[in-house]
């Protein structure tokens, strides 16, 4: 029971940090403005592992290497951990390479998860609260993914179902990718 909670607990702690990484690196590809005290907020909580990471991982125009390697290695670390949790070992060599692979797909999934409750609160906030101070924040980290769907789906006049075909896409290639890791790395 006490392994169990423990992985409860360091399930919730390293997704969550894992997603302010992606949502840092999001933030970075969109130009969305870092003094937004959102981004502000968010920017405080990552630089301890980011800022050394950017002296020796450069950034392009759109990407931002190091905060992605941070989201890879808390990913990583994450895994094994758990991997120590439930099994009382760290894995062999083999396990791993297995582990490196299955980061790798624990970003991915971080990724979509974060699409999933962006998106989520997004749509409730547009029912209850369409003039909340974050929506502004939030139309505009969502608005590349929702406007592609967009010019697919015909015009329905007032109703948008881009939400739920972008909820059921990343929800679904969650699966596939959770999947993937658990066959790589048994977690």
């Amino acid at each position: 029971m006490f392994g169990n909670i423990l992985h409860f607990i360091i399930n919730i702690l390293f997704t969550l940090f894992g997603i302010a990484l992606l949502i840092r690196a999001w933030m970075f590809a969109i130009r969305l403005h870092p003094f937004n005290p959102y981004s502000q907020a968010l920017l405080r909580m990552t630089d301890w592992l980011v800022a050394p990471l950017k002296r020796v991982i450069p950034s392009s125009s759109r990407i931002d290497g190091p905060s992605i390697v941070a989201a890879w290695l808390i990913a990583l670390v994450y895994l094994l951990l758990t991997f120590f949790v439930l099994t009382g070992a760290l894995p062999l060599m083999n396990g791993l390479a297995g582990a490196l692979i299955a980061s790798v797909l624990t970003v991915l999934k971080w990724a979509f998860n974060l699409v999933l409750w962006l998106t989520l609160i997004q749509v409730i906030l547009s029912w209850v609260n369409p003039m909340a101070p974050i929506m502004p924040v939030l139309q505009t980290l969502t608005a590349p993914l929702l406007d592609p769907i967009r010019r697919v789906l015909p015009n329905l006049g007032g109703i948008d179902f881009s939400p739920l075909v972008l909820l059921i896409l990343a929800q679904v290639i969650m699966m596939v990718l959770e999947s993937m890791a658990f066959s790589l790395f048994g977690v």
